[in-house]
């Protein structure tokens, strides 16, 4: 316990920026390291970026295909015998369900590892929570998840957003965009507190900085309805009225949004636009329509009307923008709901923070294309319910 809280201590003190070195300090000196080595996760979820500094050259290491990246998709401690025979510990950092990257330790041999391995992945959590914290100070880790130069409007789309995944004992959500290096419009956001979680996943129209400007408008005039208090047709309300105010009906932004009451099960939906809903249930794949609404801004003073929505513990609900639901194939066939349907239920082990990208790769495998035309949405939830004890 001792050595854990040097390992706090020495995190909770360091500047943002020395956060690394604090933590190689202190493990080398608590627990016998030899070698520690911290990777983020890059924006596309394909490999892990050390956090380095020149002149240190450390390669990127694939998310699928590397001992670090089995820690990162198991979301548990992975032992590796390195060359040497010395065992290598890979550590997952992540924040309540959010996966930030990978904590690498190299020990000098097995005894100690099995004797630390516990506490050391409880180190990696609290270095989690450290880096989201220097991220408002410093640049750092930021510039180190960067595989590629991100463009100004996909910059300003990863700034809005919440996070990539989350989870409680009464869900689990899991997210991804794509491109994720030159994203414009698609955006997704979510809030909880004790009793609910608001989810909205939205559709941007246009391309470049104009789309990322109005999704921005659009989501902070959300946030602010939301954090005012008002009912989820009123934060519609409020935001389509500030969206027509700025663009006059020449932008608008669809968007489907949820209110669930984390102790039911039951949810509050308005549609305005153009995201899909799939729900997993006992094995079957069925889309799950809603009355449609004009989406945000296309009207001067539009009312939105909630409807009811019903989800049972053990679903998995899928939520797609017009970039995945609606892409072509090079013969012109469109991604529809057949094959939306497979590739749900080919992830349906996976965890909801994996699921997202694994059916964007097999969007890519009917697009065809390296560079969609279009932005990819996908958010994944898991909804578990609440057990009576809670």
């Amino acid at each position: 316990m001792k050595r854990f809280l040097a390992a706090e201590r020495a995190l909770r003190t360091a500047a943002p920026h020395e956060l690394l070195d604090a933590i190689r300090a202190v493990l080398i000196e608590q627990y016998g390291a030899e070698d520690v080595e911290l990777f983020m996760a890059d924006y596309s979820l394909r490999v892990l970026q050390p956090v380095s500094v020149l002149p240190h050259t450390l390669e990127p290491v694939s998310v699928h295909s590397s001992p670090a990246g089995r820690a990162f998709g198991s979301q548990k401690p992975y032992r590796e015998e390195g060359p040497d025979g010395r065992p290598r510990l890979h550590l997952p950092v992540s924040v309540r369900g959010d996966r930030l990257g990978v904590l690498s330790v190299t020990l000098p041999d097995g005894d100690t590892t099995r004797r630390w391995e516990s506490e050391l992945a409880d180190v990696a959590g609290v270095l989690g929570h450290e880096l989201v914290v220097a991220e408002r100070d410093t640049d750092l880790y930021l510039q180190a998840r960067r595989k590629d130069r991100l463009t100004l409007a996909a910059e300003m789309q990863w700034q809005l957003l919440p996070g990539r995944a989350c989870s409680r004992p009464e869900y689990e959500l899991g997210a991804q965009l794509e491109p994720a290096y030159a994203i414009f419009g698609d955006n997704f956001d979510w809030s909880a507190t004790a009793d609910h979680l608001m989810l909205y996943v939205t559709n941007g129209m246009g391309e470049g900085i104009e789309a990322s400007l109005l999704t921005s408008l659009a989501i902070n005039a959300l946030r602010n309805a939301r954090r005012a208090g008002l009912s989820l047709a009123d934060q519609a309300a409020l935001a389509d009225q500030a969206v027509y105010a700025h663009y006059r009906g020449h932008c608008y932004l669809s968007v489907l949004m949820f209110d669930f009451d984390l102790a039911t099960g039951r949810a509050s939906v308005v549609d305005a636009g153009s995201p899909q809903l799939l729900r997993l249930r006992g094995g079957t794949v069925e889309r799950v329509d809603f009355d449609a609404q004009l989406p945000l801004g296309m009207f001067e003073e539009t009312d939105y009307i909630a409807q009811d929505f019903q989800a049972e513990p053990g679903d998995r609900l899928i939520f797609v923008s017009d970039g995945v639901h609606a892409v072509a194939s090079p013969r012109g066939e469109a991604y529809g709901e057949a094959d939306l349907a497979r590739a749900i239920h080919s992830t349906r082990l996976l965890p909801a923070a994996e699921v997202p990208r694994a059916i964007l790769r097999e969007l890519t495998g009917h697009r065809g294309e390296a560079m969609p035309d279009d932005d990819a949405l996908v958010v994944c939830l898991d909804w578990h319910g609440r057990t009576p004890s809670a």
